[in-house]
């Protein structure tokens, strides 16, 4: 047998393993375990010659406070991080490894929404394309609190549509908490949960949904899982509304042009479950049926994927903001569903061996190429001094160590500077932006005197440096000091750059 029967041979065997009923859950599950596995391979070597992105480090600088909420974003992508980390070490491997997990998860919910939609074979080519979309991979290895909204959206959307068809208690109350949740992960999801409301309102079955106990469980879940941080935003005035409102402003004019330029990168970025779709060569009866289904239950799929990607085109210009097609990340979760489900289609087993092929390739592919892509960032340089971030946690923590003698409780910096770092210290401090105190409210005056501060700043960067030095004027430091950090990798050694420490110790 040559090579390619082989190949071919091989590619069989993985369809029909997941297209067979009995097998498809354990199938599911294996090929589901080594894409996590192997895009967390990828991500530690491909960034082995960088640190975290400070997104992830604030994170992680935020699940150190029990808190209901932060003045940036809803609490839940914080506690689910300081959930991770105070089972697995911190460590970069251990970040990517929690980062694909999510991703996975949010495969996987795609992968059980798609079930009453798909058969097999179609559900297997669905979830195959959808790996391939950089959501679930390039894109996913940062996580922040955008990243978690893939899972979340997954979950809520899957399971609004089971509570919809089925109109079971079980599934009316996991659509709440499931609402709740990517409420809690992030404000965006209102246009997730608006959309899903219109869909349901425009399905010609609304009536025996509504006056069923289903959509008020769901309300009723949600309003509950909800209830903590409402009363937390009420206490803290609803602060994190401002830095939504305040974050992305525009004119008519650019809030327009972004609307446009958020669907146009959705399409983007969905582009390999769409060329896939391409490829099938569906006739025009086919795509008729595919872009306005005649049965309901399928029309409802692509309600439910069209109005949360729309809405915020439309929103945008509403409010006068910027949109970004970064935030469709939640968005793909329906799209294999409304572009396979035709029965119009055909799909030969040729043109799903290919893009099962190109599923398994691409992670392979990139797992080979991580190391040049690790050493041409590293020739390159990376932005936010994120080479740097490692060995200037461990130089202030070893500086502050030597002057106080006691565990490092508080640090202070810019703001991508001091969340990259906050992640490297052995003592986990808690970290708060040098310039905007006030985004971390429960580091005040009276904690910095009572456990010190270690402030540390780059020698060229302005604002972080009179800050600084506004700060060490009222409260004289036990140390000053420069010094300079340079990271080698691979024999190589980036440009060097000089910081200055400041260690206040205790009063």
């Amino acid at each position: 047998m040559t090579p390619a029967r082989r190949a071919s041979a091989a590619l069989d065997r993985v369809l029909d393993a997941l297209a067979d009923p009995r097998r498809t859950g354990r199938a599911v599950a294996m090929l589901l375990v080594l894409y996590c596995a192997v895009w967390t391979l990828y991500g530690t070597v491909a960034k082995g010659s960088q640190d975290i992105h400070f997104d992830m480090g604030e994170m992680v600088a935020w699940s150190r406070e029990i808190t209901f909420g932060t003045t940036k974003h809803p609490p839940l992508g914080a506690w689910l991080a300081g959930a991770w980390f105070s089972v697995f070490p911190l460590a970069d491997w251990s970040y990517y490894l929690f980062a694909m997990g999510l991703a996975t998860v949010s495969l996987w919910a795609a992968h059980m929404a798609a079930a009453p939609y798909l058969d097999g074979e179609r559900r297997a080519v669905g979830l195959a394309l959808l790996s391939l979309v950089p959501f679930f991979n390039f894109h996913a290895l940062k996580y922040n609190a955008n990243t978690v909204l893939m899972p979340l959206w997954g979950l809520a959307t899957w399971t609004f549509l089971r509570s919809f068809e089925t109109r079971k208690p079980g599934w009316a109350l996991a659509a709440g908490f499931a609402a709740a949740a990517a409420m809690l992960g992030k404000y965006w999801s209102a246009m997730l949960l608006v959309g899903l409301g219109l869909a349901a309102l425009a399905d010609p079955r609304r009536g025996a949904y509504f006056a069923s106990p289903a959509p008020w469980l769901t309300i009723l879940a949600g309003a509950l899982a909800l209830a903590p941080h409402l009363l937390w935003l009420h206490a803290h005035e609803f602060a994190p509304f401002g830095y939504a409102v305040t974050s992305h402003p525009a004119t008519f004019a650019a809030a327009a042009g972004s609307g446009l330029d958020y669907i146009i990168g959705a399409v983007a970025y969905g582009a390999p479950v769409v060329i896939g779709f391409a490829l099938l060569r569906p006739s025009r009866a086919a795509l008729r049926d595919t872009a306005w289904p005649a049965a309901p239950e399928r029309r409802l799929v692509v309600l439910a994927f069209a109005l949360p990607l729309v809405l915020p085109a439309v929103a945008a210009v509403a409010t006068r903001s910027a949109v970004v097609s970064l935030w469709t990340i939640g968005s793909m979760t329906l799209l294999p569903v409304v572009l396979l489900s035709s029965p119009r289609l055909d799909l030969p087993r040729p043109a799903a061996r290919r893009i099962m092929a190109a599923a398994l390739v691409l992670p392979l592919a990139a797992v080979l190429a991580s190391p040049m892509v690790a050493m041409v960032v590293h020739r390159q340089g990376v932005p936010n001094r994120a080479t740097h971030y490692r060995a200037l946690a461990n130089e202030v923590e070893r500086l502050w160590g030597a002057a106080t003698g006691r565990p490092l409780r508080l640090v202070s910096s810019s703001d991508s500077l001091v969340y990259g770092t906050v992640f490297y210290f052995t003592d986990r401090p808690s970290a708060f932006e040098i310039n905007l105190p006030g985004r971390t409210p429960w580091i005040d005056d009276a904690r910095i005197e009572r456990e010190g501060v270690a402030y540390y700043c780059p020698v060229d960067e302005e604002r972080c440096m009179r800050a600084l030095n506004a700060r060490l004027a009222a409260t004289p430091p036990a140390l000053r000091t420069e010094v300079t950090i340079a990271r080698t990798y691979l024999g190589a050694t980036d440009r060097p750059a000089r910081y200055v420490i400041a260690v206040v110790p205790p009063r």
